[in-house]
This record gives C-alpha cells, structure tokens and sequence, in this order.
C-alpha cells in the first residue's frame, strides 16, 4: 500500500516538472548576433545588459568599428565618460570615416566640456554625412555655440544676458546667443 502512493507522488512531481521545463531549442535555428540583441536592449533602456551583449559580439566576431561604436554609446547612456571615449577613439582608428562613431564621440566630448575638440569632431562626421543627417547638424550648432560661449570666461550659460545702450536711453537686452 505504501509502494502505491510513493509511485503515485513520484509520477505527479515528473509531470509538474515536465511543465515547467522551458521548451526545447531547435538546433537548427540561427542564433541572434550579439550587436542585434544589444541594439535592442538599448532602445528598451537597458544599457548594462546592452553592453553585454555588445562584448560578446566583440568576442564573436572582432571588434570592428561598428560593435567598439557600440560599446561606446552603452558607456555613454551608463555615464561612464572616460570609458566610452577611449573606446570611441578606437572605433575612429579602426575606421576614421564612421560617421556613428564621429558623432559618438563628439556628444562624449561635449559631456567632458571639450567642446572645442567636439566641434572639429562633428565638422568631420557632418562633412563625411555630406549634412544629411538632422541630429548631426544640430550637433554641431551646438557644439559651435558652446564652443564660442567659452571664449567669454563670464558667459558659461548661454541664458546670460547683457544690457546696450542704443540711441536715446533705450536699452534692448540682447543674448549672447
């Protein structure tokens, strides 16, 4: 009577583990690349996961321009400034006409407060995209306005405004900008 009922527990435990065991891999489905599953997981804001995957991308295939440009932005979402301009320059050694990892650098430079070196950065990115690019010339406007703002030592925000003096006592505030 004993025997009966152990069988019969073991029998129900193997059918509840059988429905929780996850499903079988079909062996002769293509894996997804590591850059794919990283540019995915970064558009979902996941960007240590993101990083992650773009490293076993550089183990699987090589760390061409493409997955070190890859590297650099998920450092650059996770702050990690120093990191991703190291790897940023990399990528423009591996391949100094990609225009993602020109621009990548450039909004890594404007982080660090070089915006003069982020300028001449984004003039090549934009001239390399021949200006197509809406986010590469807005880019670069800003890095030309905040380029001229440190000139000025006094005008760090560009929301500083000054007084002139015109004709008879009128005073117009005009921007910097």
């Amino acid at each position: 009577m004993a025997v009966g009922c152990l069988v019969a527990c073991q029998w129900g435990a193997g059918d509840a583990t059988s429905r929780n065991a996850p499903p079988p891999v079909d062996a002769r489905g293509e894996a997804v690349d590591g850059l794919t599953v990283g540019d995915r997981l970064m558009d979902a804001g996941e960007y240590e996961l993101a990083l992650k995957a773009y490293l076993r991308a550089a183990s699987e295939e090589g760390a061409d321009a493409d997955v070190l440009t890859a590297i650099g932005a998920a450092n650059l979402k996770l702050g990690r400034l120093g990191q991703a301009e190291q790897i940023l320059r990399r990528a423009v050694e591996a391949d100094p006409d990609s225009v993602p990892a020109l621009n990548n650098l450039g909004v890594v430079l404007i982080e660090q407060g070089k915006a003069g070196e982020a300028k001449r950065v984004f003039e090549q990115a934009y001239a390399l995209d021949s200006g197509e690019t809406e986010s590469i010339r807005e880019n670069l406007r800003l890095a030309i306005a905040r380029s001229e703002l440190t000139v000025y030592p006094d005008a760090e925000d560009p929301s500083v405004f000054s007084l002139v003096r015109e004709g008879e006592g009128e005073a117009p505030i005009l921007s910097e900008l």
